[in-house]
């Protein structure tokens, strides 16, 4: 086209740009973004929603952020393309700052910040938008869609709220939306993970046409509960339908083997994904397997497939070991495994803990409190304190150490006092009426 002179238009640059976006080819597109300023084209409005989404596309947030910036004039196009950027990049922060000075927002945009916290691991953050989003839809401004039912209950999920998520569930039907194979999914996930494995069944059982994700899921879910037996019966199913597995689908077969003691299953497991199902063993594989074989003390072997891994073990694969070591008090291995641990992330304060436990099984308290002085000496403690979740209402309302923003811990105070002097009324009853009986 330039060689027969013919000048691109505004027209011509966002098609252009947008197959350099598939390509992720960082390059082509810069050269093209200059051609775009050399012929003073780089201001029209699809032109630079363009190179928001090849820039962000490439994980070049900042150079996205500038072209935002430079517009004079944006549209939602505008600002969604650059909200997904930094939630593609995992600048949740900025995305969600983003979000609250955008005025005009459509469904992509609510779709877009609610998916983006609940898969970044802020799934409170997600639900508390979507109450925002329902009192908007009150007032017919927008309505949420499947993509949104989905996300919720996926956050639903990880947060273990059963309740809200029945709700969003009994929503679902009252808005006449289609339970689909992936709202269906996200279901068997949401009820699994909170315990309601039968709900969970019966949900899986009414997907008509189930893909290996619909598949996985109640076979992570089966293993998760450590039902090992039935997690195995439903990939029968599964192979008998023609579905493929994928290596998400042999994380939960070789986790339900681990969580069931089934050796020999899990060993199939693990040499057969490879060589009959084509899936190539990942690092979280040979984790699920080492852990497999230390719950069964088989330490040699799983010795032997860390030596022949394909790849560098991490942390979680010695660490698998470990905790095979310290089930069974493995001593000599566990204090090795331990040390190489601790050299690798000096500071990480569970291999401490599992060495000194290690040490206690086997009656050596004087070098589990060697151990235990030299956290202290060295300043390590456990960064992030043990917290607990609790659906109170629909809202999940979070106790940890630090307290809780959300609760008023003078209540809580008063009502643990107030126990505290029951529980001791209820003792000295007990004690007095044990004294009176023979």
């Amino acid at each position: 086209m330039l060689c027969k002179g013919i000048s691109p238009d505004c027209l011509t640059f966002p098609f252009l740009i947008k197959e350099c976006t598939k390509r992720q080819s960082l390059g082509t597109g810069r050269s093209i973004h200059g051609q775009a300023v050399k012929l003073g084209l780089h201001n029209d409005l699809f032109v630079r929603n363009s190179l928001i989404s090849f820039y962000s596309a490439c994980g070049f947030a900042n150079s996205a952020r500038k072209v935002f910036d430079e517009m004079v004039d944006r549209d939602v196009v505008s600002w969604n393309s650059m909200i997904i950027g930094y939630l593609r990049s995992g600048n949740l922060d900025e995305a969600f700052d983003l979000f609250r000075e955008m005025k005009d927002r459509n469904i992509i945009t609510w779709n877009s910040i609610i998916t983006g916290l609940v898969q970044g691991g802020r799934p409170k953050d997600a639900l508390e938008l979507f109450h925002e989003m329902q009192c908007l839809s009150d007032i017919n401004v927008i309505r949420a869609d499947k993509i949104t039912i989905a996300s919720v209950i996926s956050a639903c999920a990880s947060l273990g709220a059963i309740d809200h998520g029945k709700w969003v569930h009994s929503y679902l039907r009252r808005s006449g939306l289609e339970c689909d194979m992936v709202i269906g999914t996200a279901l068997v996930d949401m009820y699994g993970k909170s315990g309601c494995l039968e709900r969970a069944y019966e949900i899986f059982r009414e997907i008509s046409q189930k893909d290996t994700l619909a598949w996985t899921a109640m076979i992570s879910v089966l293993a998760l509960h450590g039902y090992g037996k039935e997690a195995f019966d439903v990939f029968k199913e599964m192979q008998a339908e023609g579905v493929k597995p994928n290596h998400v689908t042999f994380v939960g077969l070789l986790s339900a083997s681990a969580h069931s003691g089934f050796v020999e299953l899990g060993r199939w497991c693990f040499y057969a994904m490879k060589q009959i199902y084509s899936v190539e063993p990942q690092i979280h594989h040979y984790a699920c397997f080492v852990d497999l074989l230390g719950r069964a003390g088989l330490f040699e072997e799983a010795e032997e497939v860390i030596r022949n891994m394909s790849m560098e073990p991490d942390v979680f694969v010695w660490g698998a070991l470990l905790g095979g070591c310290q089930m069974h008090g493995n001593v000599q291995l566990g204090e090795k495994v331990a040390k190489y641990l601790i050299d690798l992330e000096p500071l990480n304060h569970a291999f401490y803990a599992n060495l000194c436990d290690i040490y206690a099984k086997a009656g050596r308290y004087s070098d589990a409190k060697r151990i235990r002085t030299s956290m202290k000496e060295m300043g390590i403690q456990k960064e992030v304190p043990g917290c607990s979740m609790i659906e109170i209402n629909g809202f999940v309302v979070e106790f940890s150490v630090l307290g809780s923003p959300n609760v008023m811990m003078g209540e809580l105070v008063s009502v643990l006092a107030s126990l505290s002097r029951e529980m001791k009324t209820k003792c000295i009853i007990v004690t007095n009426e044990t004294l009176i009986e023979p």
